[in-house]
């Protein structure tokens, strides 16, 4: 699962790793929430363009918007036969920059937690989405996200038994290319991301409250110990 996140990365970096002509100033987020606005990387044609999307899916045959708020995630193994998701996933198909996420583990007597989950050697990285349109009965649109999840590798199935695709550099145009590109190609590349090349630590609860969002958000803490 990915229900926070951050990325904080200069703008010049975001645009070195994905190798755009440009980029524009973004302001660092250390708590990314469902229903915030995503920054997220999607193709126009020869060129990779960046675009501001709600996260949390709407497919467009909805006639509600709310549900959306729900579906926050897509599961990879799924996304490409399922209504919701199948249309999005055969033309509308995103990266979603980040430079971490966080997840919440149970630490006993029904406490939570928060634990802050990274690339070992890589500070930046990009996580599968997809996007949809969504058009209201008086005509405005809405333009909303998921972040695609696969099984949990062996450091965080402890933490949580999903967790987002994580795609590597070289995937990136593939994964981003056109709509003729055959499903079980793109399939392939949604893979659960090797454990020994990751890291998780835990931060303070500071991180649960979703209007703070500040470097505190990913400072390790020493993680606490219960008696049951």
């Amino acid at each position: 699962m990915c229900a926070r996140f951050f990325l904080f990365s200069p703008d010049e970096e975001i645009k070195r790793l994905f190798q755009m002509v440009s980029f524009p100033r973004i302001s660092p987020r250390y708590n990314i929430a469902p229903s915030q606005p995503v920054l997220a990387i999607t193709n126009a044609g020869a060129e990779l363009e960046v675009r501001h999307f709600q996260w949390g899916f709407i497919p467009a045959w909805s006639k509600d918007p709310q549900p959306g708020q729900a579906m926050i995630n897509a599961r990879s193994e799924t996304a490409a036969a399922k209504p919701s998701f199948k249309n999005a996933f055969r033309y509308r198909r995103c990266l979603i920059p980040a430079n971490g996420f966080y997840e919440w583990k149970s630490a006993g007597n029904r406490s939570k937690q928060a634990m802050c989950v990274r690339l070992s050697e890589e500070p930046l990285f990009a996580m599968a989405g997809l996007w949809e349109q969504w058009s209201s009965p008086d005509g405005s649109e809405l333009e909303t996200c998921s972040v695609l999840t696969t099984a949990a590798n062996s450091l965080l199935e402890g933490i949580h038994p999903r967790m987002p695709v994580i795609l590597r550099p070289e995937q990136y145009r593939k994964w981003l290319s056109a709509d003729t590109t055959p499903i079980p190609q793109l399939e392939t590349l949604l893979q659960t991301y090797p454990a020994d090349e990751m890291q998780a630590y835990p931060v303070s609860s500071f991180v649960n409250r979703v209007a703070n969002d500040s470097p505190e958000c990913i400072e390790p803490i020493r993680e606490q110990k219960t008696l049951f």
